[in-house]
């Protein structure tokens, strides 16, 4: 009876401690902040951008319908190493994860020894020495040893959920790499076919210059013109070609840059990319919602949102080592002096216990790290709110830029219309003798640097619009977010490998 009385008060012991464990932990529970957004962008904004579109902001560089930009695209997904490393980090995080996560389980090891021993004659058995004293034992033992900490005051549970959002936010921070790769490889691009298209306007002055400075030459000779001409002609030439080495050497950096981005040889990207093509044109623009939509798209406020739920379990966590510890440990299995009667009945061992381990003085370093872990999560809140205010920012300046660059490249194909046309017809005038040449030459320069200012003007139209997308957090698809999807990522990790694509 009594040993059944002890081995129930024990029973109960351990069942309370189990029930225990079920309780809510400490610290504070986390709760998503509450940032106040606009409900609905400028009306001057929401003009530029479509309501509704067919385009998804997740594909948005397809509105281009450009063949190479999607295929340069496609490449950076798979070959790009700041991708890979990211994806890396996802899998590292995930790992991590499950290493906490097993806390919560007991562990368990087993374990065997074989040693031989001998007690002093003169030791604490010296009463029960035989008379020839003690004699050589051998002792053999096999069994499982195992431990299981009871989390009553949600320290695993704690660190298992900060260890979670820490999980979550590796895979924010993939998705955005992922939104900055592709509007880095997109504004590459469109820069690229703009040096193209300047070289080219520089290239076509320079051939009605050289005709100009023909001109110039055989009008002299004929004793018409003066030297003058011939000399500001020459000069006029000289500045038109001085500005396609700058042309040239921004165009190789570009593709250098991009090669690095697709992780491709520079020397097949130069070959594929080198002959001139428009800059691209968007066939239309997609919706850009409402501003709370950047709270549920952008990655970094993902991200930054993650990190503060991380944080906050891990206040919990240090709040749980100003309690006690409790766990239940025991061990089972076989000891004997000779191997051969390993298997007997007799040479069972077990044991049970329930270790209980409190840090009641600490000197002050227990409340400390509740303190620093406070301070840290209240840095992580105001990241959060910083990186929210940034990205409206970030989509109104962009809009907005795109917005007015229309407005000035509008106005820079009328000066260019123009001013085409007076070339024209001052170079008319000047082989009839109605004008001198300076008129020619101030006409000419004019020209040149209009039909410059156009070309970049159309590209930073086109970059603008890049820009918007890129703030708006395209490039990822949104709907794929539940678990099955992130052990995707985790698994892409291992198998993503280069492949070449044409271009």
């Amino acid at each position: 009876m009594l040993l059944r009385a002890r081995a129930a008060i024990s029973l109960s012991f351990f069942l309370t401690i189990a029930i225990l464990s079920g309780c809510a932990p400490v610290g504070p529970n986390y709760q998503k902040p509450d940032i106040k957004t606009p409900d609905a962008w400028h009306e001057a904004i929401s003009r530029e951008m479509a309501k509704e579109s067919d385009t998804s902001l997740q594909t948005w560089w397809k509105i281009f319908d450009d063949p190479a930009l999607n295929h340069l695209i496609e490449q950076a997904r798979q070959s790009n190493l700041d991708l890979k490393i990211a994806l890396s980090g996802i899998a590292a995080s995930r790992a991590r994860l499950g290493i906490v996560s097993g806390r919560e389980l007991p562990s368990a090891n087993v374990v065997g020894s074989v040693s031989r021993f001998k007690h002093s004659d003169n030791g604490a058995f010296k009463q029960m020495a035989p008379p020839n004293g003690f004699d050589g034992q051998n002792m053999f033992a096999v069994g499982v040893d195992a431990i299981w900490e009871i989390d009553v005051f949600g320290r695993i549970r704690r660190q298992v959920e900060a260890a979670g959002a820490e999980y979550e936010a590796s895979i924010e921070d993939y998705r955005d790499v992922l939104v900055t790769l592709f509007g880095e490889v997109a504004l590459a691009y469109v820069e690229i076919r703009a040096c193209q298209r300047r070289i080219q306007c520089a290239e076509a002055n320079a051939v009605i210059q050289r005709k100009m400075l023909d001109l110039t030459r055989a009008r002299y000779n004929s004793g018409i013109a003066s030297k003058l001409d011939t000399a500001q002609a020459m000069s006029n030439l000289a500045n038109t070609e001085a500005a396609i080495p700058p042309f040239r050497i921004r165009l190789n950096s570009i593709i250098n840059r991009l090669a690095v981005m697709v992780n491709v040889n520079a020397e097949t990207l130069h070959e594929k990319l080198g002959k001139p093509r428009p800059i691209p044109l968007a066939r239309e623009n997609i919706g850009i919602g409402v501003p709370a939509d950047l709270l549920r798209q952008r990655p970094d406020i993902r991200m930054a949102e993650k990190q503060l739920a991380a944080q906050t379990a891990l206040i919990g966590a240090a709040t749980a080592d100003l309690y006690p510890r409790f766990a239940i440990s025991g061990f089972f299995g076989l000891e004997t002096g000779s191997f051969s009667e390993m298997g007997g009945g007799s040479s069972l061992a077990w044991g049970i216990k329930s270790p209980i381990k409190w840090n009641f003085f600490s000197g002050g370093k227990t409340r400390s790290k509740i303190a620093f872990h406070k301070e840290i999560a209240q840095q992580d809140l105001f990241k959060y709110k910083d990186t929210v205010l940034k990205a409206i920012e970030e989509v109104k300046n962009a809009i907005v830029a795109h917005s007015q660059e229309k407005i000035r490249r509008n106005w820079l194909l009328a000066a260019v219309a123009a001013t085409r046309e007076a070339v024209d017809l001052v170079i008319v005038q000047y082989e009839t003798g109605l004008t001198d040449f300076n008129n020619v030459l101030v006409t000419q320069k004019s020209l040149f640097n209009q039909q410059d200012e156009l070309v970049s003007s159309q590209a930073n139209v086109v970059l603008d619009l890049i820009r918007i997308y890129k703030a708006l957090g395209g490039g990822w698809p949104i709907e794929n977010e539940d678990n099955v999807s992130k052990k995707t990522l985790v698994s892409q990790s291992n198998t993503i490998q280069p492949q070449n694509h044409p271009f």
